[in-house]
């Protein structure tokens, strides 16, 4: 399976990264052993939300950036409006980065 390296940007991904650099440092995990996390970390979340997440998410904000590169859609939203069934929450300023799920099987 292939998959992006996306989510290692994410909050949980930083902290993995941070976290197994420490273990490296202190001993505890060969660097060998470390590069492999990031790839199963990967593959991972990948699964993780196409199997797992069901819920639909809307949202409504003013567009201030919007980026097509290599496939990858980049979209900078502020005042951004999260709707969904359970609840609504708004941000000042969101950061959106998809890709087409499909590059994934070539």
């Amino acid at each position: 399976m292939a998959t992006f390296e996306l989510y290692r940007r994410s909050t949980i991904g930083m902290c993995l990264t941070e976290t197994l650099d420490e273990m490296v440092s202190n001993g505890i995990l060969s660097p060998e052993h470390a590069i492999q996390v990031p790839v199963q970390f990967d593959k991972s979340m990948t699964e993780a939300l196409e199997t797992q997440v069901k819920s639909k998410v809307t949202i409504k904000g003013h567009l201030h950036t919007y980026r097509f590169c290599d496939n990858v859609w980049t979209f900078i939203l502020q005042d951004a409006v999260f709707k969904s069934e359970e609840c609504q929450e708004t941000v000042n300023r969101v950061k959106i980065v998809a890709c087409d799920s499909k590059l994934l099987t070539q």
